[in-house]
């Protein structure tokens, strides 16, 4: 059965922008029924607050709820009935193109030193996390987990069984936090969860909100459904968050500054983008493969390796992935992988599209492919297989002028 949140504070969150769509425009004589939109939405949180425990949109929405109540100096006691209220006139914040320079990271930051070095972390499959350090893990990390925390956004996802009682993991939700930053942009929240993935924030708005440099935070839609992209100029950073079958892929884009933009530098050990997962809940990537290689031969033996949901086997699952991931690198590996372990064919195509913005997104050409650390050399003396070629074949001339000069 399909996993659903049983928090509803998107719902509390569209209802209350399809209320007060343009009301910061109205007179004095309506804000009334704005305060009723506002009773209404605080209504609502509270009917769904025993179910958004720890999440982070709900209690964005509940202190931006108690501001905005201050703001216009509404009443808690009244009447919750939700008027729809006029749509934003020609001209808005919504559409405004120009922004101060403050709001553009590259233009402001770095005036007068080098260019910024951006990094990238990904998390996508079963699930498989790439750090800002380029270390490859495959994690359990069941439950909600932050990916990253730092001065200027927070992201947290959360992972679910693929199947019932399966130790197979995926993110079934997603929530983005960009927090209010000088003159550029207001507090804004995304959420995504299974089957719904939105081109818009929680507040309906598709921009950094009212303030000057409100374009530099937009979100665009790139295929219906399936595909986002948020470029948060001001920080120089460009998320991609994608929904491929029932589950949810994530990738960034950020410079090294922001980053490391952490007060307390001691709370990074929960920011898995840059410390990875903790010990307790990595994979042995190697012997899991090791054991999915050897699979048949332990099933006729007497089965030691529990079974696949489904009929692939580690040869018909090699053969998938190779169709769209031609080099054996660990996108590759994770893709054998998850068919093997949740019988998914959309698992090869989360590891297929998870490479595909790391071309896009990655700054360095040369570190697109990861590869296993290697142990031993694989019988025959031939290299395995995650080890790249170029670098076999200069261990090996390097071993023979060894010789030479002995």
């Amino acid at each position: 059965p399909a996993v659903t949140s049983p928090c509803k504070i998107l719902k509390c969150n569209s209802e209350f922008w399809a209320a007060t769509s343009g009301s910061h425009h109205l007179g004095t004589e309506e804000a009334p029924e704005f305060c009723t939109a506002l009773r209404a939405y605080a209504h609502c949180t509270r009917r769904t607050a025993r179910t958004c425990r720890g999440d982070l949109a709900y209690h964005s929405a509940v202190h931006g709820i108690d501001d905005l109540m201050v703001q216009h100096n509404c009443s808690k006691d009244g009447p919750t009935s939700q008027p729809r209220l006029r749509t934003l006139p020609p001209g808005d914040s919504q559409e405004r193109s120009d922004s101060p320079e403050i709001c553009h990271y590259e233009k402001s930051f770095h005036k007068h030193s080098a260019a910024p070095n951006y990094t990238h972390c990904g998390l996508f499959g079963d699930p498989h996390l790439r750090t800002f350090t380029d270390t490859f893990q495959t994690c359990k990390v069941q439950g909600a987990w932050p990916l990253i925390d730092n001065n200027y956004l927070n992201v947290q996802v959360t992972n679910t069984p693929v199947l019932p009682g399966s130790t197979a993991t995926a993110t079934s939700k997603l929530t983005i936090i960009f927090k209010s930053f000088q003159e550029c942009v207001d507090q804004k929240v995304y959420q995504a969860e299974m089957d719904e993935l939105p081109a818009a924030f929680a507040d309906g708005s598709k921009n950094g909100g009212d303030k000057h440099g409100a374009n530099s935070l937009k979100i665009t839609e790139k295929v219906s459904g399936q595909h986002i992209e948020i470029q948060a100029k001001y920080i120089g950073t460009t998320i991609v968050v994608r929904q491929v079958g029932r589950y949810l892929t994530f990738a960034v884009r950020m410079p090294e500054e922001v980053v490391n933009a952490v007060e307390d530098r001691d709370s990074q050990g929960l920011y898995l983008c840059l410390r990875g997962c903790p010990l307790n809940q990595q994979i042995d990537f190697q012997t899991i493969r090791s054991a999915q290689a050897t699979e048949g031969r332990a099933r006729r033996k007497g089965p030691s390796v529990p079974a696949p949901p489904e009929a692939f086997t580690y040869e018909t699952a090699t053969a998938k992935c190779r169709e769209k991931l031609p080099v054996e690198d660990l996108y590759f590996q994770s893709c054998v992988f998850d068919l093997l372990t949740t019988g998914d064919v959309n698992f090869m195509l989360a590891a297929y599209y998870a490479f595909e913005d790391v071309k896009m997104l990655h700054s360095n050409k040369d570190k697109l492919h990861l590869y296993e650390r290697t142990r031993d050399l694989s019988p025959g003396n031939t290299a395995p297989s995650g080890t790249p070629p170029t670098l076999w074949v200069a261990l090996l001339c390097l071993s023979q002028c060894w010789l030479c000069l002995l």
